[in-house]
Order: structure tokens, then C-alpha cells, then sequence
């Protein structure tokens, strides 16, 4: 096999024959950890993921990811959020609702596929692995992040556009399981006029403040 001008990994090539490899170091080599872990559990799904493959794929040893990430558990949370934080669900204030909550399941969209991978952890397997509940699992995936649909909420309700005495479970969070299930179900985005649809005609009817 002729490997001369072919990648092997980032930043390594054989040029006439011989490796020239730079050392990653720091946040590029977690970086490529990451990108290489999400690849295996897109790839096999949790079940099919191993630190000896993720290992393989990063070009790099089995003790140089353990270093880091002590099972296969959290190397996954950690792929996972990587993935889900080149989407962030920031929604500006728009003046209006029904445009904030639309571009929120846009922005969700977007991540879809991470999502879809979160939930492919929700396995005995993983718990098992991990010692943990599926309580634990989302509060590990969702760290750090603002509760967008609470936030475009609060500001309808600020706005006059919602009644907050609406706004109690299921009601309150109906979008995003909405938006969860089909992802689960369907391994990809709802499209765009579904979304509508949820918005216009099953949450909007439920919230409308009526004047």
C-alpha cells in the first residue's frame, strides 16, 4: 500500500517516504479526541464504541484518552457536548413569540444529530458503564446551558403575548418534547413546516393571552 502524500492524522504526512508528525498538544489534541470519539458513536451507536477504536481513528494510544476521560462514559457526554456546542441555542429578544420560538426549533435543528446521539446513550449499557440515571445523563449533556424556551417565555410574558398561568407542565416544555420525541424517533430534524405547525397550531392556541 502507498501511503507517500497521504494524511494520516492531523498534521502528519509522509513526504518521500518519511513521517513528518506535529505533536498535538493541549486543546487541539482534546479537539481531535472529541471529533474521533463522535465519529466511532455515530458510526457503532454507544454499544459499538471503545477507547481502542476512538484511539485508532484519533491516531493516538488507548492511555492518551484514559488520561483524560476515565471510561467510555464520560469520553461520550464529552463528544457529544463538543458536537452540540458548534450549535448554541441563543435566541435573541425579536419582539415577538411566535418568530423566537421557530428560530429556537431552527437552532435545535441544527444539532439534531447530537441529540439523536444523546438519546442512543439512554441504554442499561450505559448506566451501567457510567452508575448513573437518565436525570444524571441530561443534567451532564445540558451543563452550562441557558434554558432558551424558559427565557423566550419569560419575555412573552413580560411582552403580554402569553398567560403565565398557562405556562404549567406539560404545557410549559410541549415544544422541545415535541421536538425530542421526533428526533428520537426519526434520527433526524422535523421539518420546517411541522415545526410551524407545532408552534401555530398545538403550543400558540394553549399560551395566547386572551385579551
Amino acid at each position: 500500500m502507498n501511503l507517500v502524500g497521504t494524511e494520516l492524522a492531523r498534521g502528519a504526512f509522509i513526504d518521500g517516504g518519511c513521517v513528518a508528525r506535529e505533536r498535538r498538544r493541549g486543546a487541539d489534541l482534546e479537539e481531535a479526541l472529541l471529533n474521533a470519539a463522535w465519529a466511532e458513536l455515530t458510526a457503532h451507536g454507544y454499544s459499538g464504541l471503545t477507547m481502542e477504536g476512538v484511539a485508532e481513528r484519533a491516531g493516538t494510544s488507548r492511555p492518551v484518552i484514559a488520561r483524560r476521560w476515565d471510561s467510555r462514559a464520560s469520553l461520550a457526554v464529552a463528544a457529544i457536548r463538543q458536537q452540540m456546542s458548534h450549535y448554541p441555542l441563543d435566541v435573541p429578544d425579536r419582539g415577538r413569540v411566535r418568530t423566537e420560538l421557530l428560530e429556537f426549533l431552527e437552532l435545535a435543528s441544527q444539532r439534531a444529530q447530537g441529540i439523536a446521539a444523546a438519546f442512543s446513550l439512554f441504554t442499561s449499557e450505559y448506566h451501567s458503564d457510567a452508575g448513573s440515571s437518565p436525570e444524571t445523563l441530561h443534567s451532564a449533556l445540558i451543563r452550562g446551558e441557558a434554558e432558551i424556551e424558559e427565557i423566550i417565555l419569560a419575555r412573552s410574558v413580560a411582552r403580554g403575548e402569553v398567560d403565565p398561568d398557562a405556562l404549567t407542565a406539560p404545557v410549559s416544555t410541549l415544544l422541545g418534547d415535541l421536538f425530542r420525541h421526533y428526533v428520537i424517533m426519526n434520527f433526524k430534524a422535523p421539518p420546517e413546516a411541522l415545526r410551524e405547525a407545532w408552534v401555530d397550531r398545538v403550543f400558540l392556541p394553549l399560551v395566547h393571552r386572551r385579551r
